[in-house]
């Protein structure tokens, strides 16, 4: 049996979830043994991972869902909620992470079984990492923001893990017991940074705010392969729901197209841009016929109906296809 993308999506983040579970009990077990509030730090973190996974799970099971009357551009946009409800459920760790630590100096406690406790979060560092960097290139294969927030948060557990644990070998080896608390405090700190990001690019998605990486790619793409007959691309959107992406647009052609003709070259477009982005992508193109000024920017050869002389190619950039008017050579040109 084949599996769809989404499919793969919700096969790999009940992984994360059983894995973040595992990893929940290890470090709490790492805590009672040391009594280390750093380890308690990662603790925390990892109730996080298992609740942010339960709510990947749900919101990539819902994204999944086929498009209804109720929903018409089905139901991606559950993804960047559940993003957000991630990093909010972050932020909330590091604060409960300051407050440990802040009582921990106040009141500092014995340290236990330092050796046993650093081997087991080194476990589960590298477990956390691995999984981390599968769900990134997974998500980032399927465009889905749900998995990648889950690896960039798995993938930051480590990194606090591993700064941790060179905390306690501090620790270990100096018998500084205030240090831990330091670490803590430290690490509680990026791992609030890495919450407020995530919450940072959830509300940009859920406001469908502009993907400047995504214009970026789409820009060099068609200025790479523009056809004679596209005089201009204007107008351009990019929605993402899911693992869908959306493009609206307008495109110029010339005037002189039967429907089939102005048709054709929508094809071609829609193809080279799925070839690019995936067969996820719905392109919603609407064409314009050239007018007088679009002669001296046209690079059709051999028209028959030009007016004017061929002056100036107008390079695309993402300024000149977002505006909602044909591109034309400013009086001075």
């Amino acid at each position: 049996m084949i599996l769809t993308a989404a499919q793969k999506n919700i096969q790999l983040q009940r992984i994360v979830v059983v894995v973040a579970i595992a990893l929940l009990l290890i470090k709490f077990i790492a805590y009672f043994l040391t009594h280390s509030v750093a380890i308690l730090t990662d603790a925390l973190e990892s109730i996080v991972n298992v609740v942010a996974g339960i709510l990947g799970l749900y919101s990539l099971v819902i994204s999944a869902r086929p498009r209804d009357e109720d929903h018409p551009y089905g139901h991606g946009k559950v993804e960047f909620i559940s993003s957000a409800v991630e990093g909010t459920l972050i932020i909330i760790a590091a604060i409960l992470i300051f407050w440990e630590s802040i009582n921990s100096l106040i009141s500092p406690r014995e340290l236990h079984k330092m050796d046993f406790g650093l081997i087991l979060i080194a476990s589960t560092a590298i477990i956390n990492y691995m999984l981390g960097m599968w769900c990134i290139r997974i998500g980032r294969n399927h465009d889905s923001y749900a998995l990648i927030a889950s690896g960039k948060h798995l993938q930051s557990d480590s990194y606090s893990t591993l700064g941790i644990m060179v905390g306690l070998v501090m620790i270990f080896f100096f018998k500084v017991s205030w240090l831990d608390s330091v670490v803590a405090i430290f690490f509680g700190a990026i791992i609030l940074l890495n919450g407020y990001k995530i919450v940072r690019q959830s509300i940009a998605g859920i406001m469908d705010e502009s993907d400047q990486e995504l214009l970026t790619k789409m820009v060099t793409l068609l200025n790479q392969n523009r056809k004679e007959n596209w005089i201009d691309l204007h107008n351009v959107r990019i929605i993402k729901y899911g693992p869908v992406l959306h493009l609206d647009a307008h495109i110029t052609i010339p005037w002189y197209l039967n429907v089939h003709e102005a048709h054709d070259e929508i094809d071609v477009l829609a193809n080279l841009v799925r070839k690019e982005f995936g067969e996820t992508l719905e392109l919603y193109v609407h064409t314009d016929g050239c007018l007088d000024f679009s002669c001296r920017i046209c690079l059709k050869q051999n028209c028959t109906v030009r007016k004017h002389p061929f002056q100036q190619k107008v390079e695309w950039t993402i300024q000149n296809i977002s505006n909602d008017q044909k591109h034309q050579l400013s009086a001075k040109s």
